[in-house]
Order: C-alpha cells, then structure tokens, then sequence
C-alpha cells in the first residue's frame, strides 16, 4: 500500500497547488476591482496571509481544534481495553512505529475518524454509539479503516485542503458583504463600463470559487474513502467486519451533534446526510455507503488490493484501475 500513499500524495500535491491557484486568482480579481492599477497585487498579498495564518493555526494546533471541537476525550488500555487493543493491533498489522492516542466521544450517533498531521502524532476517535452497536469483528473494520486513513497519508490532505477552502470561503464572504453593505462599493459611481464589467467578474468569482474549490476537495475525499476501505480491508483481512460495520452506520437514527461542515469529511461516514439516503453528486463527502458495503461484500472474503479492485469495477461498472496494483478487469 506504499504506492498507494505515494500516489496519495502527489495527488494531494496536485490538488494543493489547484486550489492554491483558485485563492491567488480570487485575490487578484477583487484587488483589481477595488484598485485597477496596483490592487491586483495587493489582494494576492492579503489573500496568502489570510492563507498562512489559517495554515499555520491548522498546523500548530488543528487536532487540537478538531478534538476539542468534537469533544472527543483520550482513554487509556484500563478505560476500554478492547478499543484499546484493537487500534494497537491495527497500527501494528499497518507498520506504524507508533500506535495513534485513542479518544472517545460521547454521542450516541456511531462513527468516526481519524487526525493530526503526521502518523506518529495522529489520533483516533470514536463515538460510544460506534462503542455500543460494533462486535469486535466490526469494530477492527472500523479501526483499520482510520489508520489506513493515517499511513495513507489522507489526514494531512484534509487538514490542508480545509484551510484552503476555508480561506477561499473567508474572502469571499468578506468581498460579497462589502460590496452588499456599500451598495456596489465606492466607485461604482465612477469608470464607466469598464467598472462594471470588472464588479459582475469579481462578483461572479467570489462566488464561483468557493464552489469550485469545495467540489475538487469533495471529489478527492470520496475517493479516499475507497482507498481506506480497500487498505481497511486488507489489514483486517476481513472484509465483511467492515462491511457489516457500515452497515450498522447507515442504518442508525442518531445524528453527531458536533460534527460540522468542516470536520464531516474527516469522519468514516458523512455524519451531516440522512443516512439511510443514497447520495451521489459532486458535492458529497462521501460514496454512498451502499456502494462501499456492496463492493466490500463482492471481494468474496479476499483482502487484496486487487481484489478489492476488480470488486470496484463490477460494482460501479468503472474499467479503469484506481488503486495502484490493482488489476484492471479485462
């Protein structure tokens, strides 16, 4: 799965520099509109400080943020022993040096995930409604899923890639409310056309951006749920634990009262949607759990990548190999 991780991250990469590309334009577009000769420059500058400090909060302190926020708690091996086993044995059977901190939130809605910007730093966190309705079998589905989260590298492409679309966000917030509050802005009394032109391009920009930038991380997001499912299965060498625990999510009536928009696509299920409803547009956090469950169950209790593949294929009907390795069907 190594490949796959590297694969990860140059898509990642790939992403990163997409999005960064979309903030600097954004800035560019409504400096030129407030300032034609020198503004262009100037909301490019604002805009990559606006960037860095929000990295650099996400980075010095956003596991922090994210545990906080969701009230999660950190156990030890007395507190629940059986959780605390399991994720030992995951981070084990994953080749990581260091087993992540276990944490537990108290809501009855079962899920969870996976955070922290390095594998040797990294968290993971469970709900006692996960706790309450998982055999042990499900339970290591669900554990092997979030550490493939974690070797795969996935946890610190969410955390960047939410920094950037909460940047883009910020600033377009922040223009559309000024031009709402200044009625057009100052110089709409002045420059003609041509200022006209350039408020519908930087209105139309501030609003198309945030958009776009959200559906190419949401694009990227539900295909690592897959990779983390494909991984998740080969780790366990189970397939149907993790199957049957999806299952059991989607089946469940509780909604996860600290999950928001920003955190939901850190978690194995989207915690926002209702989940007995299939969701398939492009912007969704996640694959349909019944397509996961589906393709986890047509792998016929095999655990390998390819397996899990060809699995992908027969399910979504998709000839082209997505994981690394992966055999394409003929």
């Amino acid at each position: 799965m190594w490949e796959v991780a590297r694969k990860n991250q140059r898509k990642s990469l790939l992403l990163v520099v997409v999005m960064s590309i979309i903030l600097i334009t954004l800035g560019y577009v409504i400096g030129i509109f407030v300032e034609p000769e020198t503004g262009g420059y100037v909301g490019i500058a604002i805009a990559t400080v606006v960037y860095f400090i929000l990295l650099f909060i996400a980075l010095s302190s956003g596991k922090s943020i994210i545990l906080r926020m969701s009230n999660a708690k950190e156990i030890q091996h007395e507190d629940n022993p059986v959780l605390y086993n399991i994720v030992e044995e995951m981070s084990i059977a994953a080749g990581m040096g260091k087993m992540p901190k276990v944490y537990i939130i108290d809501d009855p809605a079962p899920n969870a995930f996976a955070a922290g910007m390095k594998p040797e730093s990294s968290v993971v966190a469970v709900t006692t409604g996960l706790l309450d309705i998982m055999n042990r079998d499900e339970l290591q589905g669900v554990i092997a899923h979030e550490v493939s989260h974690i070797i795969n590298r996935d946890i610190r492409y969410l955390t960047i890639a939410t920094i950037m679309v909460a940047s883009v966000a910020l600033i377009s917030q922040m223009f559309l409310r000024s031009m709402f509050y200044s009625r057009g802005g100052r110089r709409s009394g002045g420059g003609g056309r041509g200022q006209i032109i350039l408020l519908i391009i930087a209105i139309a920009f501030a609003i198309i951006a945030p958009i776009a930038i959200r559906m190419l991380y949401f694009a990227l997001s539900r295909k690592r749920e897959y990779l983390a499912d494909a991984s998740g299965a080969r780790l366990t060498r189970y397939p149907e634990g993790l199957a049957s625990a999806l299952e059991k999510i989607g089946n469940s009536t509780h909604d996860l009262k600290t999950a928001d928009k920003s955190t939901a696509p850190m978690y194995i299920a989207n915690p926002l949607k209702p989940k007995g409803r299939r969701v398939r547009n492009l912007t969704s956090t996640h694959p349909p759990l019944e397509d996961r469950i589906k393709i986890l169950r047509a792998m016929g209790g095999n655990s390998d990548v390819s397996d899990y593949q060809m699995a992908y294929q027969s399910v979504s009907g998709k000839k082209a190999a997505f994981i690394p390795g992966g055999t394409p069907k003929s």
